[in-house]
């Protein structure tokens, strides 16, 4: 009586031709959500650096209008420089010489702080690209708000 664990080379070579079907199948079948999750790995990134960068743009522009009372509400000159330098990376800024367009909309007011003292107060609003719309999950366009708000040195 013959082994049943035993297999011959025929046996073994008809049961791997007919398993290359199978594996070509699973495959197809999987691409498709590879690639999505690939797709959407890659857009979250682009989000993580376009939120990252306006922060950082919102610090820089908060510790300029912080050093004056009158640089506190002056959000067209030197703070929006310093903005626009900080967010020179990002796509669709490229050109951008003002910060009141559409992508890009910075407003600086000055307020009074928590402790009573008076502080400038910076909000950026970006307004980016989706680089792979995805129906469903994300459609449209990106949209980052950051505000900060410092103390005006004396």
């Amino acid at each position: 009586m013959p082994n049943p664990r035993l297999v011959s080379r025929s046996q073994f070579s008809r049961r791997m031709r007919s398993e290359k079907g199978s594996t070509l199948i699973e495959i197809s079948l999987l691409a498709p959500w590879i690639l999505f999750l690939f797709v959407g790995i890659v857009d979250l990134g682009f989000f993580s650096y376009s939120l990252i960068a306006v922060e950082n743009a919102t610090r820089i522009a908060a510790e300029y209008t912080s050093q004056s009372a009158t640089s506190a509400t002056d959000p067209s000159g030197v703070a929006c420089a310093r903005v626009l330098a900080e967010l020179s990376s990002l796509p669709n800024l490229s050109g951008l010489s003002t910060c009141s367009a559409s992508p890009l909309t910075l407003t600086a007011t000055s307020v009074t702080g928590v402790d009573g003292q008076p502080a400038a107060q910076i909000s950026i609003a970006y307004r980016g690209l989706n680089l792979f719309p995805i129906p469903g999950l994300l459609i449209g366009q990106l949209n980052v708000t950051r505000t900060v708000q410092m103390r005006i040195q004396p």
